[in-house]
């Protein structure tokens, strides 16, 4: 019975292994990060309380109704005594008292703001920071993108260097074998094969090292994805079609600082900032609001009366001296609006500084690309001419293992420029705000 109940969940454990495997581009893993990194759900919920900061400062101006009921019993009523009060002729120990024992009362009452510079203000402060906290979202989004392209290409290009090395173990094994059966006919030495078996298993045993350090990439990129680590992750990219698609940008072109969100937010912090010296600015206006009220009542000592009342007014408050304390808080406010004049005065150098390295880097690893190509040209050239030798037997195996490691260092030299050329692409974009 066990059995049958293994058998038939061993489907079911395939379905749920099978389904953490999943294979992602660059544009894939931007779009999880984007859907699933925390630091965009938080910026998220600020955008949500912005909202609701606007519809809380609004309500201000809303009428406000309130209802209550009252019931009172005095168990030992406020009296004094009748000569105190002045009352000649009363009985000695009368008192007179200052309540009934018992009173139930209502009210109805209904408050209206009228006139406040400040609720107006208030409200187009809460406006400006929903712009402000959707200007820190994209901020947010615009890092995440950053960091998953930046986990993104390593993983890439180790992949493909795993893939150059692949390629030279199977040249390195088949050269191997022939080795093997030139030396079984009588035509080379040990040490001939001994150095190309050692080439082999140098080869194997860096492949291993880059495999572990592939996986520790992929975790990386998956813990910046926010994607679980127990999930199997596969790279769809690869290096040339990164190239194509990015490789579109103009180095020369001219920086639009409204591209770049930290700008846009900066501008944004200033004109909150200028609100906020409105605010004590204005702070000498008074505040006008209109109020009702309804209080129906029962009092009595045994017999309850009726006796409602009612009111209708209207109230003014307008201040006139607060020991400087409003001119403190403005000028606090301009100190603060200066600072940021300061702060955007350095983000503007700092933004034009990227751009200035990203343009140079651009040129230096695309010249590097570029030569490493063609030594990769002279390399394989110099491999191949070994081999043949080797193969008619007028060349060496040390020649051969020599060029073998030439060409290989080259073969990765050229992985590594073309990942610093990508790179630097990627970092001109990046300053220029195209990403």
């Amino acid at each position: 019975m066990i059995r049958r109940i293994l058998f038939l969940l061993l489907p079911l454990g395939f379905t749920v292994a099978s389904s953490a495997q999943e294979a992602m581009s660059l544009a894939d893993c931007i779009e999880y990060a984007l859907t699933n990194h925390p630091d965009v759900h938080l910026a998220q919920l600020s955008m949500k309380d912005a909202d609701w900061q606007i519809k809380e400062n609004r309500s201000d101006a809303y009428p406000k109704f309130s209802l209550g009921i009252d019931a009172q019993h005095y168990l030992l009523q406020p009296a004094l005594p009748a000569e105190a009060l002045g009352f000649e002729g009363a009985p000695p120990g009368t008192k007179v008292k200052f309540a009934l024992k018992n009173n139930y009362s209502g009210r109805i009452s209904y408050d209206q703001l009228l006139f406040n510079s400040d609720y107006i203000v208030s409200l187009k402060a809460a406006k400006m920071y929903r712009d402000y906290a959707e200007l820190q979202l994209e901020t947010v989004k615009e890092r995440v993108r950053d960091d998953v392209t930046d986990a993104y290409l390593p993983a890439l290009v180790i992949t493909e260097s795993i893939a150059v090395l692949d390629k030279n173990i199977t040249n390195q094994e088949d050269l191997l074998k022939e080795t093997k059966a030139t030396f079984g006919a009588g035509f080379l030495e040990q040490l001939d094969v001994d150095r190309v078996d050692y080439v082999v298993s140098t080869l194997k045993t860096l492949r291993e090292s880059q495999i572990r350090q592939r996986d520790m990439m992929l975790d990386r990129l998956k813990f910046t994805m926010n994607k679980p680590l127990t999930d199997v992750l596969t790279l769809t990219d690869n290096v040339d079609k990164l190239l194509a698609d990015y490789d579109d940008v103009n180095p020369a072109e001219v920086l639009d600082y409204m591209n770049r969100p930290q700008y846009v937010q900066m501008l944004k912090a200033r004109e909150l900032s200028d609100v906020q010296v409105e605010v004590y600015q204005k702070d000498w206006l008074p505040k006008v609001s209109f109020f009702a009220s309804y209080n129906p009542s029962f009092q009595g000592e045994h017999n309850l009366y009726w006796i409602p009342s009612s009111i209708i007014g209207l109230s003014l408050s307008m201040p006139i001296y607060d020991g400087g304390w409003s001119d403190a808080k403005e000028e606090r406010a301009v100190v603060s609006t200066l600072k940021l004049d300061e702060q955007k005065a350095t983000l503007v150098r700092s933004l034009d500084l990227q751009l200035e390295l990203a343009r140079k880097q651009y040129d230096n690893s695309k010249q590097n690309m570029e030569d490493q190509q063609h030594n990769l040209t002279l390399a394989q050239r110099i491999h191949d001419t070994a081999q043949t030798k080797f193969k008619e037997g007028v060349g060496s195996s040390f020649e051969v293992t020599q060029a073998q490691a030439s060409l290989f260092q080259t073969e990765r030299s050229l992985i590594e420029a073309r990942y610093a050329f990508l790179q630097a692409i990627v970092d001109l974009r990046k300053a220029l705000g195209k990403i």
